[in-house]
């Protein structure tokens, strides 16, 4: 699942016309890396709601920044089992 989740979040950043050519699992979100500013983050955790039913509140899109890309299509599986399994 966390590949299929990569692969929605790289889709997502080039609909967003960020360059994602050279973009891997440990590629950075924020300033190190893919340097997404924090409407960019919003707009990600809304695509993920919607696409994964997992939500990502407000005030943890700065946390967001400090993941990479792998980091993040994990934490996103992990929410969405959580949810199939009737947790949080």
């Amino acid at each position: 699942m966390s590949a299929d989740i990569n692969r929605f979040i790289v889709k997502s950043l080039a609909e967003m016309n960020y360059d994602t050519s050279e973009i891997s699992d440990e590629t950075p979100l924020g300033p190190s890396g893919l340097d997404l500013e924090s409407l960019a983050l919003a707009e990600i955790a809304i695509q993920v709601e919607d696409e994964y039913g997992v939500r990502i509140d407000e005030d943890e899109t700065e946390q967001l920044a400090l993941m990479t890309l792998g980091e993040l299509a994990a934490e996103i599986a992990r929410r969405a089992s959580l949810i199939q399994a009737g947790g949080k």
